[in-house]
Formats: structure tokens, C-alpha cells, sequence
């Protein structure tokens, strides 16, 4: 009898969130019957070369990948996150933090400061604060120093210990890591909220078929339904996901060609 393939699921954000990712994905194969593998993402060529069957990425390279000759993904659903500032919609903010006995107590109060960035590839560390920037009439230069830090959870940590002056960071992820470690509430606070922008998707690669295309479809879109369902997404703060269209990212794809009409960077 031949083996049923393997389904795989890649996650190129937030560890802090990967158990939430995990329950998704095997969601996804006790719907369809299928073994299901979730593997961090290490490239986007991962993407293009069809080596995993769908991922949860970031909106910014979602959208650099879509501008490519023959897009390599496309958008399955969104998250809705549990709270209130999200009004039952895919949207999330970047929050913007400093230590918790930092004079600064708005954004422009940072000229000149210490900054840690997760990476430059990223929409809530790095494009939605250049975009800020230039909406103020500030450029690059506007921080002292920035530096990266690899993860968002560095950088909350670098903020905390008084290493850097201030970041910004995803709002979920921002919650998921206070939540888990109450000790960092204390020692950080936040001074403004960029955004909003459109959540982060979920993707199919484009190799992957079209029936398990609408089947993954179904299930993600429907979880959120029931108490187990409750359960296995809170560790990520999700309410569930929506169906959700390409144009819904054109704020991203703004943003980013605004910085580079401007020629901003840090």
C-alpha cells in the first residue's frame, strides 16, 4: 500500500508563536489524514523550489515574493487576533518600546538613541518604522545607533536590560513574550503603536495541488470554531483565521515603495 505523503508546514516568524503554528498545521492533517511536518523556515528559496507545501511568513517578503515574474505563493488566510484594538480584523500594530525608567515617552523623544531591529527584512522591525520616519520628515540617520538583534525576542530582551534605547516590535509577539515571561513587564513599557498593517499570512507554495489547496483552505479558515480549537491557538493570541486577498497587502506594498522612492534605510 503506498504511504500517504507527508504534508509540510514552515514557519519563517516568531518562535514565541510556534506552538500555535504546530497546532494549525496538525489541524490540517487530522482533517485531511495526512502526515504533517512543521519546519523552521531558513529561506525563501524554500518557498520558490516548492520544498514545503504552505508557510507562515511576514507580509513584506509575502509581497516581494508576489512581485517576482512567476510568484512562487499564494495567500490561503490571515489571523484575527484576540483583543480589542483588532476589531475581529487581520491586522496587527508594531509596538514601540523602551526601558521602563527611560525618559522617552513618544517616538520622536528617540532621535539620536540606541535601536535594535529583529532584521531589516521584516515589516513591523524595520519597513513600518521607516515609513514613520519618513511620514515625519526624518530619515535613516534619525537613530544614533541600530543594531540587529535576529529575533524580536532579543530585542524586547536588549530593551529590557537597558542595552538598547528602544525597538519596535509585533504587537503579537510583543503580548505572547509578557505573557510568558511576566518578569519583562516590568522592565519595559510602551511609548507609541505604528500601524495598523495587515497580518501576516498564511501561504500556499504554487506547486502545491489545487484540491489540497481549497481543502487546507477550508480547515484553516473554519478553526476558531470550538473549545479545542480555543485552546490550541491561545498560545499565539489568534481568534481564528480569515479568507483574505491580495489587496489586502497593498498598505505593505505602500509602505514599501515609499521608502524606496525616498531612498530610506537604515
Amino acid at each position: 500500500m503506498p504511504q500517504t505523503p507527508e504534508l509540510v508546514f514552515a514557519t519563517f516568524l516568531a518562535p514565541a508563536i510556534r506552538p500555535a503554528y504546530q497546532f494549525v498545521a496538525s489541524r490540517v492533517g487530522d482533517a485531511l489524514r495526512q502526515p504533517v511536518r512543521l519546519v523552521t523556515g531558513e529561506s525563501l528559496d524554500q518557498l520558490r523550489g516548492g520544498e514545503v507545501d504552505f508557510a507562515f511568513m511576514c507580509g513584506l517578503p509575502y509581497v516581494r515574493l508576489r512581485r517576482e515574474a512567476d510568484p512562487p505563493i499564494t495567500l490561503v488566510a490571515a489571523p484575527v487576533l484576540d483583543g480589542a484594538r483588532y476589531k475581529g480584523r487581520p491586522i496587527y500594530f508594531s509596538d514601540v518600546i523602551v526601558p521602563t525608567d527611560s525618559p522617552v515617552t513618544e517616538f520622536e523623544e528617540l532621535r539620536g538613541r540606541s535601536w535594535a531591529c529583529n532584521g531589516f527584512d521584516s515589516h513591523s522591525g524595520a519597513l513600518v518604522v521607516l515609513h514613520h520616519l519618513l511620514q515625519i520628515g526624518e530619515n535613516g540617520s534619525f537613530f544614533g545607533r541600530v543594531e540587529v538583534s535576529g529575533s524580536h525576542q532579543h530585542s524586547i530582551r536588549r530593551v529590557a536590560a537597558g542595552e538598547v534605547d528602544g525597538s519596535a516590535i509585533d504587537s503579537q509577539v510583543l503580548a505572547v513574550e509578557l505573557r510568558n515571561n511576566p518578569e519583562l513587564a516590568d522592565r519595559v513599557r510602551v511609548v507609541a503603536s505604528l500601524g495598523p498593517s495587515t497580518n501576516m499570512p498564511l501561504v500556499a507554495c504554487a506547486t502545491t495541488s489545487e484540491w489540497l489547496y481549497r481543502q487546507v483552505c477550508e480547515v484553516v479558515r473554519c478553526l476558531g470554531t470550538d473549545q479545542r480549537d480555543a485552546e490550541g491557538l491561545e498560545p499565539g493570541l489568534f481568534r481564528g483565521f480569515v479568507k483574505i486577498d491580495d489587496p489586502a497587502y497593498d498598505d505593505i506594498r505602500d509602505m514599501l515603495d515609499s521608502v524606496r522612492a525616498a531612498g530610506l534605510r537604515f
